[in-house]
Order: structure tokens, then C-alpha cells, then sequence
């Protein structure tokens, strides 16, 4: 059939949530009780503890990820939601370790891991770069809805791009202000160099433009990288590497140039690119690659309604993480635990609510516990470019990815506030319990490109991603501010790991809040939508005008 969204009735659908009786789903809200701290706790001690090595990609940890997974979805009684009845959708990356890696730029020698991370491109096992001329192209961003082109016509083949990290953010009318754009992402940047034809891409890392340290950069860079294997092998352009701030400042130094005011300048629209004239470029690198079968695991729960059992909600979260990296005082395995043995566990905790009111929700509820989201979000991407179902079907994505696990918070914080119907169901529900929903309190940072969500919104689904809020109950604001140099600095380390302030009162909180938005959006009479204006909104109508 298709779905005619010039309708009144889909037109009207604000309305129509508005005025939906709370009385007709009542019943269904009581699934929340059953989301308790001991069985989050269960969960995530299991996924976080060293037995799972980090639950690596491609690893043995992931597939006693998986096993785990599949095993807690079957004692549920939730249904696979693949066609062969197994729980678990694979699919082909092509894993890449470097080797022997050398660097110097004019007469500058970098250390690698220390002053840059770097890779090569495609399969190719040898990458051997002599004398390349380095041209700085500001943030190199092409978006002729903004009128902006940092390559001004400049033939860049041959050449290795120096690139600022993030977009212009000092004019609230330009690339959406202070809110990072896709533009922002250092995705973008490969992508666009491969594009223009450039040899190599190389993006200049300051923690205020990428929105974390460089110890981020180096840890999910130095270790073996994937793609989803493609039949040419062709990814990227020849050589991707990011280096610091510091080292990018020596750099700039020897081609007499001004590295924080060619920063600065990057912020006019008027910029033009900047050759470094005699500093040039050589790299070698070696590599090695192996294929492998990552594992998404996917769960279903049919619906009750005949007429609404095929269109679903579709929660997400990633259970992979970092493995085993290089050790810290004698600790080398990442576990974890916040990222994202905890959202995993929100979501089995969803998944066991939904299924114990099956006959009391109207839409089915698809589980989609994805892997290989920490080597860029490919678990996810590969669902949405390969789904289970159609994504026009899918009513609404809600994504679990880290949760409050400090304790209660007055705040919940949603990523994508605003930007669809789903933001009024979870103001709603705050509401009754004496909480207020706030929208993403750092959008410089861009996290609405930087986990699984994307993926689903990238193929026009409605998609939100509550982080954890930082107005702590009965707390003052040295507690919170301490929680917060806690968890950034385990972020993305092996100190990331059950520790003494969790309290998880907080996450079960919050689980049995997006449970409830989650029996609303199964129950409301119309799916959910972009608002209008929203960048993802067209894709969202073309997907529904096709067939189902």
C-alpha cells in the first residue's frame, strides 16, 4: 500500500497524540515496574567483566557477546527478528592493522600514536608517500545551500589536505550556529577529500574542535580499524591520519605560517586554501587485513493490533567496545561498563517489560543490539542498508548508548529535542514525574552524529538519543561536576568500569521513562515524524509515498 502524506489524517498527527487517551495504554505503563537496579546490575557486571576482553569486533569477546545476547532474548520469550530464526545478522568488514609507521614533514619527524595516527586506504598492504604537497583547506567543507566552498576551484589531486576539525559555529545562521552539522564530522572530511581527489587527508585535532582529547583519537585509531568490505575495496583517498594540535603547530611553523591564525581564518567564508609550499610530505606505512563476520543481534516482539503488528519501534544499542589496547598501569582490557554494557542493559531491561505486556501494545517492538559502533557505527549502518524491515515501517527509533548510572537527575537530556514528535511524548512523561526535559547542552559537539541513531535517521527514521542528566537529586554542584571528570575521564579507557559512585537508581529512572515513551509511540494512532524543516524529513516522506 502507500501512505499518502498529503492526508489530513497524517497532517493532523500532532493533534491526534494530543488528544490520544492515556486510559487506553494504561495497562501497559505497568511493564515499567518490572525495570529494576539488580538485573541492570546483572547485565552489566557480566558484559563489562574482563571474561569479555573488552567485546572487541571481531574478537572472542564478541561472539560471547552475542551468545549472552541471544541467550537473555530466548529466556524472554522474545522472538529472532532475522528470517533464519537465529537472532544474529551478520556481516562482512575487512579489518586493517597498520604496521612500521613513518611520518616526517619537512624536517620534522612525527612519533606515532604521540604526535599522529595515520592508515591507508582501500586493501593496500604498503603506502609509500615522497615529497607531497600539503595544502591546508580550512574546514574543508562544499555546501552550496550555505554558499560555502573552502576549495575555491582548486585542483587538489595529487595533494594532501591539512583540515580543520568541526564547522563554522560562530553564526547562528550558518551550518545551524553552534550545533555541529554532519559537515562537522571528521567522516565528512575523508569522504570529501576522496571526493575532490585528493591523495591523502590529514585533519588537525584540538580538543575544543573534536569535542574530546587526543587520547580518544589515539586509542580508536592505533588499533585495527574496519570497514564493511566493499567489492572494489576502494575506500577513502590513499592516506587518512589525524595529527595534534602541537605537532601540526611545528608544522605550520617551518612553512612560516601562523597555525592559530589560519585556524581563526577558516572561519570566513572567503577563506582560500593555503599551500605549505617546500614542507612536504612523506609516509610509509605497511598493513595487513583479515575478513571477518561481525554479529548484530536482533530481537522482535509482535504487536497485538493486526492492522499496526507491522510497523515497529525499533530500540537500539551497540555492545561492542574498545578490547584490549595498550596497557595502563598493567590494565589493558577496556570493559566498557558505561559504554555500553549499561544501554545494553537498559535495553534487555525494555525488551523484558515490552514482552511481559505483549497483548497490551498495538506496534512491535524490534531489539537491535548492533556491533562495530566503535569503529564507526557499522553495525548500525549496516542494519539500515540492509534491514530486517522496512524502515518506512518503523514508527520511531529510541537509542541506548550510556546511561545515568550516578544516581537520579531533576534533567533528562535528549539528543534530537525538538527535532520530531517523539520530544512531546518524553516531555510528557518527565512532566508526571516532576522532571524537565532539556535539548543537548554542548550541539557543538555534534552528538547526534556520533552513535547509532544516525544510521536510522540517515534512512528517514524519527530517532532520538537521551544522554544522562547532570542535575543530580540531593546533590550539590561539586558532586555533579566531580561525576563529570569521572566519567570523561574513563571515557574510552580501561578505567571504564563499575566503580564506587554508580548508582544505578538513576538508569532505571530514566529506562522506565523511555519504556513508557517507547508504549506510546507503539500505541499512538498515527508513527511519528520529523518535524517540518528538519534535514532528515525528506527521506522520511519519499520512504513513505513507496511501497510497503
Amino acid at each position: 500500500m502507500k501512505r499518502n502524506l498529503t492526508s489530513i489524517k497524517y497532517l493532523l498527527a500532532v493533534t491526534l497524540l494530543a488528544v490520544f487517551s492515556c486510559d487506553d495504554i494504561h495497562d501497559a505503563y505497568l511493564g515499567a515496574e518490572s525495570i529494576n537496579q539488580e538485573q541492570m546490575m546483572d547485565h552489566i557486571e557480566e558484559l563489562s567483566s574482563d571474561a569479555y576482553m573488552g567485546r572487541g569486533t571481531g574478537t572472542e569477546g564478541e561472539q560471547m557477546s552475542v551468545d549472552y545476547l541471544v541467550g537473555q532474548l530466548k529466556a524472554m520469550g522474545v522472538s529472532s527478528g532475522t528470517e533464519d530464526g537465529s537472532y544474529v545478522q551478520p556481516f562482512p568488514l575487512v579489518g586493517q592493522q597498520t604496521s612500521n609507521h613513518s611520518m616526517s614533514i619537512g624536517n620534522l619527524d612525527a612519533t606515532y600514536f604521540e604526535d599522529f595516527v595515520a592508515w591507508p586506504a582501500g586493501e593496500q598492504t604498503e603506502l609509500d608517500i615522497s615529497n607531497a604537497e600539503l595544502v591546508y583547506v580550512g574546514y574543508g567543507i562544499q555546501a552550496p545551500e550555505e554558499e560555502w566552498d573552502d576549495f575555491k576551484d582548486l585542483d587538489v589531486r595529487g595533494k594532501v589536505l591539512m583540515i580543520k576539525n568541526n564547522d563554522p559555529g560562530y553564526d547562528e545562521n550558518l551550518f545551524g550556529g553552534s550545533a555541529r552539522l554532519y559537515y562537522g564530522r571528521w567522516s565528512y572530511k575523508f569522504e570529501k577529500a576522496k571526493e575532490m581527489g585528493a591523495l591523502g587527508a590529514i585533519i588537525i585535532h584540538t580538543d575544543e574542535t573534536a569535542g574530546y582529547g587526543w587520547n580518544v583519537v589515539s586509542n580508536s585509531w592505533s588499533r585495527e580499524r574496519f570497514n564493511v568490505k566493499s567489492n572494489d575495496g576502494d575506500s577513502e583517498t590513499a592516506l587518512s591520519a589525524w595529527i595534534t594540535y602541537d605537532f601540526a603547530k611545528q608544522v605550520f611553523d617551518a612553512a612560516d605560517l601562523d597555525v592559530d591564525a589560519l585556524l581563526e581564518a577558516a572561519d570566513d567564508p572567503n577563506f582560500e586554501p593555503v599551500s605549505l609550499g617546500d614542507v612536504r610530505l612523506d609516509a610509509e606505512l605497511d598493513a595487513s587485513y583479515r575478513t571477518i563476520n561481525a554479529k548484530n543481534v536482533v530481537g522482535m516482539i509482535e504487536g497485538s493490533d493486526p492492522e499496526l503488528k507491522d510497523e515497529y519501534l525499533i530500540l537500539t544499542a551497540h555492545f561492542d567496545h574498545l578490547g584490549v589496547t595498550n596497557p595502563i598501569d598493567g590494565d589493558d582490557i577496556n570493559n566498557g561498563a558505561e559504554d555500553n554494557a549499561a544501554g545494553v542493559s537498559a535495553l534487555l531491561e525494555m525488551m523484558q517489560a515490552f514482552k511481559s505486556q505483549q497483548s497490551e501494545i498495538k506496534r512491535s517492538v524490534i531489539g537491535l543490539i548492533v556491533s562495530a559502533e566503535e569503529v564507526g557505527l557499522l553495525g548500525s549502518k549496516y542494519w539500515a542498508e540492509n534491514p530486517t524491515v522496512n524502515p518506512a515501517q518503523i514508527s520511531a527509533n529510541i537509542n541506548l548508548d550510556g546511561m545515568n548510572v550516578y544516581g537520579y537527575t531533576n534533567d533528562v537530556v535528549i539528543i534530537g529535542y525538538g527535532r520530531n514528535t517523539i520530544t512531546q511524548l518524553v516531555e510528557k512523561h518527565a512532566e508526571q514525574d516532576g522532571r524537565v526535559v532539556i535539548a543537548d547542552p554542548n550541539p557543538e559537539l555534534g552528538l547526534f552524529y556520533r552513535s547509532d541513531h544516525f544510521n536510522m535517521a540517515k534512512v528517514g527514521i524519527p530517532a532520538i538519543f537521551p544522554i544522562p542528566g547532570s542535575d543530580f537529586v540531593g546533590k550539590d554542584e561539586a558532586f555533579s561536576a566531580l561525576i563529570d571528570s569521572v566519567s570523561s575521564a574513563n571515557y574510552h579507557t580501561v578505567n571504564d568500569e563499575i566503580n564506587k559512585y554508580w548508582d544505578l537508581s538513576g538508569a532505571v529512572k530514566d529506562t522506565r521513562l523511555f519504556y513508557k515513551v517507547g508504549v506510546d509511540i507503539l500505541n499512538a494512532p498515527e508513527l511519528q515524524r520529523w518535524y517540518s524543516g528538519d534535514e532528515f524529513e525528506a527521506t522520511r516522506l519519499e520512504s513513505l509515498n513507496t511501497e510497503l
